[in-house]
This record gives C-alpha cells, structure tokens and sequence, in this order.
C-alpha cells in the first residue's frame, strides 16, 4: 500500500486548508486511515482517524475536535481533512496513515503504512 498525502500550505490564523491522502495498492487491506501530526521538536501526535468500512465512525484529539473533519471517498480510496479555524499551534508536517485492523487507533504503533508528510503553515 502506498499512500500520498497533498493540500499542504501557508494560511493565516482564523483560515482553512484541506489535506487529502489517496491510497494505492493493496487497498481493500485498509480499515482505517488517520492522521498525525509534528510539530518542530515536538512529537508525532494523532490528529484524527476515519473507519473506512461499514461504519464510517471517527476519532478526534481534543485539540482539533469542532474544528477539523475527517472524510472518506472510497471510490477514490482517499481520505481528507478539512482543517477550518486554523491556529499558530496547528502548524506541523502533517502524515496520513494506514491500518489492516479495524479500530480507529490513536498511537503511531498501531499503522502499518505512511504517507509522506505535508507541510502546514499557520501564520498569525
């Protein structure tokens, strides 16, 4: 499975970007799809996860929750992330990831594939 992550850019604070993250391969392997994230000199930290099944149930941290959404297209096998009301504290490269169990994991151990990471830039 090969994933690649897009969508990445500068913003001012208070403005929206939307990443998408198109999965290739292998992709009827795949249940769930998320996203994290890091910030310089920080850890990588889950951002949100979407089923990508029957349930179509997601997952959010605290500080994104209200503000970031996570969706499937699965006839595209790509997840977005439409980031709304962005902040300074948003900025980070920011990684798609991909699981073969179900689940909406919110640890990096729990994903068996990565995307390359894309830039977000929050300016304020």
């Amino acid at each position: 499975v090969q994933l690649q992550a897009s969508g990445g850019g500068s913003v001012q604070a208070g403005g929206s970007l939307r990443l998408s993250c198109a999965a290739s391969g292998r992709t009827f392997s795949i249940y769930t799809m998320s996203w994290f994230r890091q910030a310089p000199g920080k850890e990588r930290e889950f951002v949100a996860a979407k089923d990508m099944w029957s349930t179509g149930s997601t997952y959010y941290s605290d500080s994104v929750k209200g503000r970031f959404i996570i969706s499937r297209d699965n006839a595209k096998n790509t997840v977005y992330l439409q980031m709304n009301s962005l902040k300074p504290e948003d900025t980070a490269v920011y990684y798609c990831a991909a699981r073969r169990l179900t689940g909406l994991g919110t640890t990096e151990y729990e994903y068996d594939y990565w995307g390359q990471g894309t830039l977000v830039t929050v300016s304020s």
